[in-house]
């Protein structure tokens, strides 16, 4: 999720637990641990172009980080003024919790984080919310807003309006996973219709209120792409694209490797100039974009050019026009 969400969670979670211990201390702390595993975007400069693509959301979104964090942590607290006074288990949890719930958010999205690491770099991604969602948002803030603003520490009341907001936008994370099933479902029944057989579906929201979504439907050889309206309740269109599994064949084994794993299966490729191209659709979905008779199922595009001796460039693109729907 973005860096507001994260950092309103840290600071609901931490005026949950150390709120009525500390003031309004408790969620700047927890504004500021619960941001932490996002700083691992500072680290990208000093990895390469094949490094980058597993490195955001790696192990700093991992449990194991989140348990030997909060222990750093709660030993750096104890040595505050602020919270020297507080038990030193109560902080670990403290710290642990502002750290689990950020990666378990993040999880919600498309993108996925790499939980188990370093056991497993499998991704974990329940694709049922956009990264930026106000809904999900608004009530974090006003919740916490209203117990900062209207109550001192020690009034029994002060949680409360905090509670509140917590409630709402895990309810809302709740419904988005319900939802996330019934679009499954429309999409299934449309392709049915369409007599269009497939063996995966991916459905990601593209819209705050999971209200729009992109349905990806795969069978052996192609793609099928779709955009669905909750308000709308449109027929769907489908668009086929050729996966093109043979363009890869030739290239490092190992960096295709990677690009797979990114895409957890959810991916096409399309030759250009000599060059590679690799659309994937997991972690982007933005529209199909269309230019005079090349057409893309998304807009960012991972670009491999092959050199001697199985070397390789890899850079990543943006198509910016789409086509017209």
């Amino acid at each position: 999720m973005d860096s507001i969400t994260q950092a309103a969670l840290g600071a609901a979670v931490g005026e949950a637990i150390l709120g009525k211990k500390i003031g309004n201390k408790a969620p700047i702390l927890g504004a500021i641990i619960g941001t932490i595993p996002d700083l691992d975007v500072l680290l990208v400069p000093l990895f390469d172009s094949f490094q980058r693509i597993s490195i955001h959301r790696g192990y700093s979104h991992s449990i194991l980080f989140c348990v030997l964090g909060a222990f750093l942590f709660a030993y750096l607290l104890r040595k505050s003024k602020w919270t020297k006074e507080v038990a030193y288990p109560k902080l670990w949890f403290f710290s642990f919790l502002t750290l689990f719930t950020h990666v378990l958010l993040d999880a919600f999205t498309s993108y996925g984080t790499q939980l188990f690491l370093p056991f497993t770099d499998w991704r974990v991604s329940f694709d049922s919310i956009t990264v930026i969602d106000p809904i999900y948002t608004v009530p974090l803030l006003l919740g916490l807003g209203a117990s900062l603003y209207f109550y001192k520490p020690s009034d029994k009341k002060r949680g409360m309006w905090n509670r509140v907001g917590l409630i709402v936008s895990s309810l809302y994370l709740m419904f988005t996973l319900a939802n996330k099933q019934h679009i499954t479902n429309v999409f299934s029944t449309q392709l049915e219709k369409h007599n269009m057989p497939f063996f995966r579906m991916l459905t990601v929201p593209v819209s705050a209120g999971n209200l729009v979504w992109y349905g990806v439907a795969k069978d052996k050889t192609h793609l099928h792409i779709g955009k669905y309206s909750m308000l709308e309740r449109n027929e769907i269109e489908f668009e086929s694209f050729p996966i093109n599994e043979q363009l890869l064949g030739d290239l490092n084994e190992q960096l295709i490797d990677r690009l797979k794993w990114f895409a957890q299966g959810f991916y096409t490729v399309a030759e250009k100039d000599g060059k590679i191209r690799l659309y994937n659709m997991q972690c982007d979905m933005q529209g199909i974009r269309k230019f005079g008779d090349y057409k893309a199922p998304t807009a960012f595009y991972y670009e491999i050019t092959p050199q001697e001796g199985g070397a390789y460039e890899l850079e990543s693109g943006m198509h910016t026009e789409t086509i017209n729907e």
